[in-house]
């Protein structure tokens, strides 16, 4: 499997969408260069700005093109080309309206669900094998209302439920760089209750092994 070397953000450029929920891409690379107090830089001949990171010993790039959503596959495309990257060796993050607002799936491959920057990317490359992290935003119940919901920014109870999900998938920069997705993609869909459930099991287990080899030894017939 590929290692990933490059993070790209999906969003529309301009004040006026940063906090739409159009934008979540956006606010994820964002934030992981805000953590790793990276700079972004406008790159004309990638059309957008881009950012390098740099974890676990492995450099990351990220991008966001300038272009708007429906025309991002010609920036992705432009620097994947420049810099030689497969597009398995691509992460894409991007908003999900089949999810609800506070779920973060991973998943390589599959159909673009009808969004416009996705299904961009996937024909400009020729390709859907590629990585994506989906931030939920939740659907509008409505097909019709999609494309205003979108370029909405998210009530305030709505995005109570994503910062939190939001905030603990940030950390999944560093599983990325040990190279074992499957594992990333394990962590990421455990939740933190399950994973301290997990934890405290395996730490109880290990416990009772001890004290049976404890309680062994102390039978054993001294010399």
């Amino acid at each position: 499997m590929s290692d990933i070397r490059l993070i790209v953000g999906l969003g529309n450029p301009g004040r006026e969408y940063e906090r739409t929920r159009h934008n979540a891409g956006f606010w994820w690379v964002d934030a992981i260069a805000e953590r790793q107090r990276a700079e972004w830089k406008k790159e004309s001949k990638f059309s957008g700005w881009t950012a390098r990171v740099t974890e676990g010993g492995r450099e990351y790039w990220m991008l966001k093109p300038a272009t708007f959503m429906n025309e991002s596959g010609r920036s992705v495309a432009a620097l994947m080309r420049f810099y030689r990257i497969e597009p398995a060796e691509m992460l894409v993050v991007h908003d999900e309206l089949d999810l609800p607002p506070g779920t973060l799936k991973l998943k390589l491959g599959g159909g673009t669900g009808g969004h416009n920057g996705l299904s961009d990317i996937a024909e400009v490359l020729g390709t859907k094998d590629f990585w994506r992290l989906r931030i939920g935003i939740g659907h509008p119940g409505d097909k019709n209302r999609v494309p205003d919901y979108v370029l909405e920014k998210a009530r305030r109870e709505e995005q109570e439920a994503i910062d939190p999900p939001f905030d603990r998938s940030l950390d999944l920069l560093t599983k990325i760089a040990s190279g074992r997705l499957q594992d990333a993609m394990s962590w990421l869909h455990t939740s933190p209750e399950d994973e301290a459930k997990r934890k405290a099991a395996l730490e109880a287990r290990a416990a009772l092994k001890e004290q049976a080899l404890k309680e062994s030894k102390e039978k054993e017939p001294k010399a």
